[in-house]
């Protein structure tokens, strides 16, 4: 493999014309640039230079090989700036994991105040609900997923930044008897069949260690995995259910939605990272405006 920097030599000593000039431009004795222009030739096996009076002109290699230099040369350059414009945060490219209910109240703001700071940096978005978004993370095919966290520690490496504290609220036919208080108790719902919302996974451990704390297990007569059509069902006067407040922006007509107490279920919403990509100054200002999203929803 030819030597980059040998390539270079042979350019400077090309288009000054003398090896005592380009080892003036370069910084070199001459005695250093003809060594370099020595090992070049041994390594193509061709002679690049040919002296001309006090001066040298390129052989039709010499020449060659100087014309790819420039390129090479030009490429660099170009790499170097990329480079900068990466470290600066102004391009790249960053990908996000995350779930629904996130994607329809977090990140559309969110994705809006960081493409007026930084519009050539793409952002690659994928719904990945109801699956574990975390080990796309850890292994690096994700630079952020936004998640529902309660089971054990996240792995090393990953970095977790809480965003939400997204409380469940119980949804009841509009006429149901409990629909006349403000607040429920979550053990007011222990009797009513319920329409569970939500499919295995942390949100779903959410609700049911709540209800476990409340002394009781929900007894459900409808399965669904999606909050519209639990809605739906409640509306139809099927059961009750309860729905994180972040997918309640749109409300079926015929439902009452109440606060629940004693306790309350609240699914914390965080994004992870991995540690190192913490040096990103575009990932840190997707998570600034994903925090800034979040502050709107408190």
């Amino acid at each position: 493999m030819l030597d980059v920097r040998r390539l270079q030599v042979l350019r400077a000593v090309v288009t000054s014309g003398s090896v005592t000039a380009a080892a003036t431009h370069l910084g070199y004795t001459p005695s250093a640039v003809s060594q370099q222009i020595a090992a070049l030739e041994r390594q193509t096996g061709v002679r690049l230079l040919e002296r001309i009076g006090r001066g040298v002109r390129p052989t039709a290699a010499g020449r060659l090989l100087t014309e790819h230099a420039g390129i090479i040369g030009r490429s660099i350059a170009d790499a170097e700036t990329a480079l900068a414009e990466l470290r600066a945060g102004r391009t790249g490219l960053l990908t996000v994991r995350y779930f629904a209910t996130a994607g329809a109240a977090l990140i559309p703001p969110a994705l809006a105040r960081f493409r007026q700071q930084h519009p050539d940096v793409r952002v690659e978005l994928k719904l990945i609900d109801p699956d574990d978004p975390l080990p796309e993370v850890a292994q690096g095919h994700a630079d952020l997923a936004i998640l529902v966290r309660t089971g054990p520690p996240v792995r090393d490496g990953v970095h977790l930044v809480h965003l939400l504290d997204d409380p469940y609220l119980a949804v009841l036919p509009r006429h149901h008897r409990l629909a006349a208080k403000e607040a429920v108790d979550l053990a007011d719902l222990a009797a009513e069949p319920w329409v569970s919302s939500e499919p295995a996974g942390p949100c779903r451990e959410v609700v049911l260690a709540a209800c476990a704390a409340a002394g009781f297990h929900p007894r459900t007569a409808v399965e669904c995995d999606d909050y519209p059509t639990a809605q739906g069902f409640v509306a139809a006067g099927l059961g009750v259910s309860v729905i994180p407040r972040t997918a309640l922006d749109s409300r079926h007509p015929e439902v009452a939605v109440r606060e629940i107490r004693n306790p309350r279920p609240v699914r914390r919403i965080h994004a992870a990272v991995r540690e190192t990509s913490l040096e990103q100054p575009a990932l840190r200002a997707l998570l600034t405006a994903l925090r800034g999203a979040a502050c709107g929803r408190d």
